[in-house]
């Protein structure tokens, strides 16, 4: 059995740590070009996702506080909806869905420190960036899993220092008037492009919220502490997210944001303190984007455990050993590692080549877990109507603004061209899952 190593805090740290820290900064860009530069509709559709994670994490609240086994969600999905949905969850979440996001923000941090020591950012070079600092997270994580835990406190702390001072002046020394929507200096973006479309890079910034129900069974007190940590996590990134949205913009104008890409941070950082006070902000927000990768690391290293405690993963005895002085699954550590390296190679041919123009590896497969979400949230109602869950609100209203906010990022993610050969992907994974998990069973 595995120590309590995490507090009430590190819970709320590993949502805030993870949610905010990368995609905030480097999709700011994307969602002003889906919305032609309006901020206003900005706001919107970051209330409009944000229904489907405040909504989603207070369902999936509901679940956590109904028990304690290792797994997070696979676990949810194992004891509320069966075996085969909790094999598939698995396995998409290993292959799929853990490995591209973590691979996109090792990418950000080799974007960010090539910006910061004013590298040319060669696809290569930034690649082999994000792929050191990958490895550097996966041995921390592995030797120790109070280590990872501090980290992810003190990241979370740091990471809101350039938000909140980039955000306030913006508000501060920004140009309200100069913000407005753009839509003749925009003329370039395609009109194929659907305003829900901003819903994807939206997606990207809001993930990370489940990666706090990977460590459940490590949270001291967790049937109390992790309904809690869902419930404060996600509305405190809500307000933190339209703050510096729209802050930056104010303070840099949408045009210019668009038209900078990533660049666009540094850009307001010069404005504001000047190359070497630029250079200091660039650091607390690389330390932020280390954030994110060390709390998406910390939860893939305990997954392939997870799967292999319910013999739903090849190498099941190995995998399910724990190192008696790390507290940690080495060989599910291992596995976990193998697999983002062969992602590393993905997203680096992906982004060389410009794939997916506006979006990266990500953004299909968190749009993608969000049908597997609404699984967990069905599970709710039916538990409800069963009468192990208290209350209309926990039981009905709550799962059912869960799934209707689903929904909405769904159907922004369908706007991307790619969508359907990844979705595609994703469903040959789930196929192998149950064929192995039938196979093993036969």
């Amino acid at each position: 059995m595995q120590k309590k190593e995490y507090s009430l805090f590190t819970a709320i740290a590993m949502i805030v740590g993870t949610v905010i820290g990368s995609g905030i900064f480097f999709k700011s860009d994307n969602i002003l070009v889906y919305t032609n530069g309006s901020i206003r509709d900005g706001i919107l559709l970051f209330s409009l996702a944000a229904i489907g994670i405040i909504f989603g994490s207070l369902a999936i609240g509901v679940l956590a506080s109904k028990t304690t086994k290792a797994g997070g969600l696979i676990t949810y999905a194992d004891e509320f909806s069966g075996k085969k949905t909790a094999c598939a969850f698995g396995w998409f979440q290993v292959f799929i869905y853990y490995p591209a996001v973590t691979v996109v923000v090792s990418w950000v941090v080799g974007v960010y420190i090539c910006m910061l020591f004013g590298i040319n950012a060669a696809p290569e070079l930034i690649g082999v960036i994000g792929l050191i600092a990958a490895i550097i997270y996966f041995i921390i994580n592995a030797l120790s899993a109070t280590l990872g835990g501090y980290f992810q406190n003190c990241a979370t702390i740091i990471k809101m220092i350039p938000l909140i001072i980039i955000a306030a002046a913006g508000f501060i020394y920004g140009d309200p008037y100069a913000a407005m929507p753009i839509a003749e200096k925009t003329a370039s973006v395609p009109s194929s492009i659907n305003w829900f479309a901003a819903l994807g890079p939206i997606a990207f910034s809001y993930d990370g919220w489940v990666v706090s129900t990977s460590i459940a069974h490590e949270i001291k007190n967790s049937k109390r502490n992790l309904p809690i940590a869902l419930i404060v996590g996600p509305i405190f990134v809500l307000a933190a997210y339209i703050f510096y949205f729209t802050g930056i913009s104010f303070l840099i104008g949408p045009a210019q944001i668009i038209e900078m890409g990533d660049q666009h941070v540094n850009a307001a950082a010069l404005k504001l303190f000047g190359e070497m006070g630029a250079k200091i902000i660039l650091i607390f927000v690389i330390i932020s984007v280390l954030g994110t990768l060390n709390g998406f690391i910390l939860g893939f290293i305990r997954l392939p455990y997870s799967l292999a405690l319910r013999g739903m993963f090849p190498m099941e005895e190995k995998l399910k050993k724990v190192n008696e002085k790390t507290h940690l699954p080495e060989y599910s550590a291992l596995v976990a590692f193998i697999i983002a390296c062969v992602w590393e190679y993905i997203n680096y041919y992906v982004q060389k080549n410009n794939l997916i123009p506006n979006s990266d590896v990500s953004e299909i497969p968190i749009v993608a877990s969000y049908i597997l979400y609404i699984i967990l949230y069905v599970c709710v109602i039916q538990l409800y109507l069963k009468g192990e869950v208290e209350g209309k609100i926990r039981g009905i209203i709550i799962p059912v603004l869960a799934i209707i906010g689903s929904l909405l990022i769904i159907i922004g993610g369908l706007q991307n061209p790619m969508t359907i050969i990844y979705f595609g992907i994703c469903l040959a994974v789930i196929a192998v899952s149950l064929v192995f998990w039938s196979k093993k069973n036969n």
